[in-house]
């Protein structure tokens, strides 16, 4: 087993989705191999417009032909092991060049820097997700471990121990709704109200729109924030949204006029500026299929 890069753009050739699957060719058969049970992290470059970077990390299940394309082949993800990260990362920051394995003898980027696969030490791999994630995220907190650990840098040893921790069902929520809140300046989508408490903290949460517990992954597209009773009206299928955000309003309210007040003027779930950040439309299409009652 071993880390990976894979690098990945969203308007690919390939027949990528990055929390599900990834499709290369034949020259990288070896390479995604190595990477089988192990994480990789996913890599947008720098030639797309306001490129994420270094983006997210999934750990590949297994590698399979890909039977409707000669010579190619599907690195399939382990469900709910992708993860956006809360902070991407640049190829290349203060300190240089973040993935330093790419640089040759003469502390030059080498030519596997092209290579759509590539091999990731543990020491870059701790690097990015040290870079990836704020210490409180990444560190246990003392009541879920029992004990304080110091915040100290990642050490060689400890990327395993990090990565398994970062795959935690609590952090996970807690650093999927930083991301979520993040692309809707914590303001809900289906009311438009951005309401912060006496805390600071947003009154708002971060809904998967496709549950975890029945497959749906942790990828921004996947989310959308919502209030408290828009949230508990979308998990009972009462709302819902079509593919152009359209706000859908089920048969089954028994006061529609209210709800209908309660939604934002323009009848449309309010998006994230980023086209990456928006709700996919074959999770608006589960949700409607399996949750709303129409």
């Amino acid at each position: 087993m071993a880390f990976g890069v894979f690098i990945h753009r969203t308007d690919s050739i390939y027949d990528d989705s990055p929390a599900e699957q990834y499709q290369f060719p034949r020259q990288y058969l070896r390479r995604v191999e190595a990477c089988v049970g192990d994480w990789i992290i996913y890599y947008e470059p720098s030639k797309v417009t306001e490129t994420r970077g270094y983006f997210a990390m999934a750990k590949v299940q297994q590698v399979i032909p890909d039977l409707s394309a000669p010579d190619m082949y599907l690195a399939l993800i382990e469900p709910g092991t992708y993860l956006d990260f809360v902070n991407p990362v640049p190829f290349s920051g203060a300190d240089g060049l973040v993935e330093r394995g790419l640089l040759n003898n003469e502390g030059r980027i080498s030519g596997r820097a092209q290579s759509a696969v590539r091999a990731l030490s543990p020491a870059d791999f701790n690097r990015i997700i040290d870079l990836a994630f704020d210490a409180s995220e990444v560190v246990p907190r003392v009541e879920e471990t029992g004990f304080q650990e110091e915040q100290a840098p990642f050490q060689f040893e400890q990327s395993r121990d990090r990565s398994n921790y970062i795959g935690s069902r609590i952090v996970r929520d807690r650093i999927f709704r930083r991301i979520v809140l993040r692309a809707y300046d914590e303001r809900c989508a289906i009311t438009g109200l951005k309401l912060i408490n006496g805390g600071g903290r947003a009154e708002v949460s971060a809904a998967h729109i496709r549950p975890v517990e029945r497959n749906g992954p942790d990828v921004i597209n996947n989310g959308i924030a919502l209030s408290g009773t828009a949230h508990w009206m979308f998990d009972r299928g009462l709302i819902s949204l079509s593919d152009d955000l359209e706000i859908l309003i089920s048969r089954q309210v028994n006061d529609v006029d209210s709800v209908q007040g309660f939604i934002n003027k323009t009848r449309r779930a309010l998006l994230p500026s980023r086209l990456s950040e928006r709700p996919h439309p074959r999770f608006l299409q589960w949700h409607r299929e399996h949750c709303f009652k129409q």
